[in-house]
């Protein structure tokens, strides 16, 4: 008997000894338990012997497609090509997978269902006389929690057999961070959360809580990746989650800390968002996404709550609208080697500089690429077509290395510098010139959960004033993530 025949065998054998366990005469109900038991586990270990067998199918069929047509082929002609080596590399692994646990006798979790993450990130940082905006030095510390919970919430067949899902974010801290000189960028520090009392006061907030529809374009795809589909999202939520991301710099708790850095500075340190006081609003977004062999592409219209919509105290009367456009190439293991997004936006709940209600609009890219194992460059483009406000163009540029090279695989520097360019009604007044920003960290990663960062920063012509001292910033952060 061969070892797939032998394993095939195990089911009917199980489904026989829980027929038999069920059947005896004067069962006691524990028993009873015990034979149900015994037939889910023997359906379960049917089902695994099934996708098993389809998967070896699959296996034999890319191999033989390997071969050489013929004895006098080159040897270069039996390698597959492309995304073929990648899938033959990917279903051999799936298939051992599968083996080891139907051989052990254990059962491969089911897809789906609750999951939970979360984390806490604390931060100290330091600032002299020259940056402070009381004059004198000044040390601070916060910390933020967060705790992340998403959820599929099956089909809904009235809707073309849509999938849904919901998401839920609760957020809590202390700690208001440094208080500093006037300065275009919003916050040295994009970290601090904490309720209008100060830090007298430790609270919570649903920060997010959303449904998303799903429904896909195609068929069900090779190990279960997703395909190519239209998503509708609707609730109170992030817009930086679904706008102007970016895997080098978008994450305050892990790589830059400086909000230039975080977000398109137009958007959010120069407040064209116009979103509540902790950068959140309710809105919907429409996204297609076209998942292909080598690349990923994208669509999506936003439309958010802004103003005193923001925070559910008004009508969503001229709300921020923002669409964009993405693109990114594919990897062989199915990871981007970068994004490139496109996106413009026009907000009817902004003011200007005097605090008069204006309209404000523009448009931004925001790009990142691998570049070898240890390389990861970005960079940010910002620029305002209507209104004014503080600084009316943005430009972030930088890179994170992994510390391989240093035997230190798993930690990272980061670097990056962004110039902020003065409104020209502010430049009238002599507020020429723009607002510099550097900023450098280096990510110590102590173990799976744990990770600590020093990070230094230095401003130039803060507020986009010449006469302005420049200031460094010191810091150290600590982030644990479950």
């Amino acid at each position: 008997m061969s070892f797939l025949d032998a394993r095939s065998a195990i089911g009917p054998a199980l489904l026989a000894l829980a027929a038999g366990v069920a059947g005896v005469p004067a069962h006691a109900a524990a028993e009873s338990a015990v034979a149900t038991q015994l037939r889910q586990f023997a359906e379960r270990l049917a089902q695994l012997e099934q996708r098993n067998q389809q998967l070896e199918q699959e296996l034999r069929t890319l191999r033989d497609q390997a071969q050489p047509a013929s004895p006098i082929q080159a040897p270069a002609a039996t390698a597959i090509p492309g995304w073929g080596a990648a899938r033959l590399t990917q279903l051999e692994q799936r298939v051992d997978a599968l083996g080891r646990a139907t051989d052990a006798g254990t059962e491969v979790p089911e897809e789906g269902g609750l999951t939970i993450e979360g984390g806490v990130v604390g931060v100290v940082q330091h600032v002299g006389p020259k940056g402070a905006e009381n004059g004198q030095r000044q040390t601070r510390a916060n910390w933020r929690g967060d705790l992340e919970l998403s959820m599929p919430l099956g089909s809904v067949a009235v809707l073309g057999d849509a999938a849904l899902s919901g998401f839920g974010h609760l957020r809590f801290g202390q700690g208001g961070g440094l208080g500093l000189r006037s300065t275009h960028t919003g916050t040295v520090n994009s970290v601090p959360f904490e309720a209008g009392a100060g830090s007298e006061e430790t609270y919570a907030i649903v920060a997010q809580a959303w449904a998303q529809l799903t429904w896909p374009l195609d068929g069900d795809r090779f190990n279960d990746q997703p395909g190519s589909r239209v998503e509708l999202t609707v609730g109170k939520m992030d817009l930086f989650g679904f706008f102007d991301q970016n895997e080098v710099a978008g994450d305050e708790g892990a790589q830059f800390l400086n909000n230039v850095f975080v977000h398109n500075p137009l958007l959010d340190s120069g407040g064209d968002i116009a979103a509540d006081a902790y950068g959140l609003a309710p809105g919907a977004r429409l996204a297609w996404v076209h998942e292909g062999e080598n690349s990923r592409w994208g669509a999506s219209l936003g439309v958010f709550g802004a103003g005193s919509a923001a925070n559910f105290s008004a009508g969503g009367a001229r709300p921020l609208v923002i669409g964009q456009l993405e693109w990114s190439p594919m990897q062989i293991n199915g990871e981007p080697r970068g994004n490139y997004r496109l996106y413009a936006w026009t907000n009817g709940q902004t003011a200007d500089l005097a605090g008069n209600a204006q309209r404000h609009s523009g448009w931004g890219l925001s790009l990142d690429q691998r570049v070898g194992r240890e390389w990861k460059l970005f960079g940010r483009w910002g620029q305002r077509s209507a209104g004014q406000s503080a600084f009316d163009r943005a430009l972030t540029l930088g890179f994170e290395h992994g510390g391989r090279a240093w035997g230190r695989g798993t930690d990272a520097v980061g670097l990056a510098v962004g110039w902020l360019r003065t409104d020209p009604a502010l430049r009238v007044a002599g507020q020429f010139g723009q607002e510099t920003n550097v900023e450098a960290y280096y990510r110590f990663k102590l173990n799976d959960h744990l990770e600590l960062t020093p990070d230094l920063q230095w401003v130039r012509r803060a507020g986009g004033d010449p006469t302005a001292a420049s200031f460094a910033v010191f810091g150290v952060r600590a982030a644990i993530g479950f």
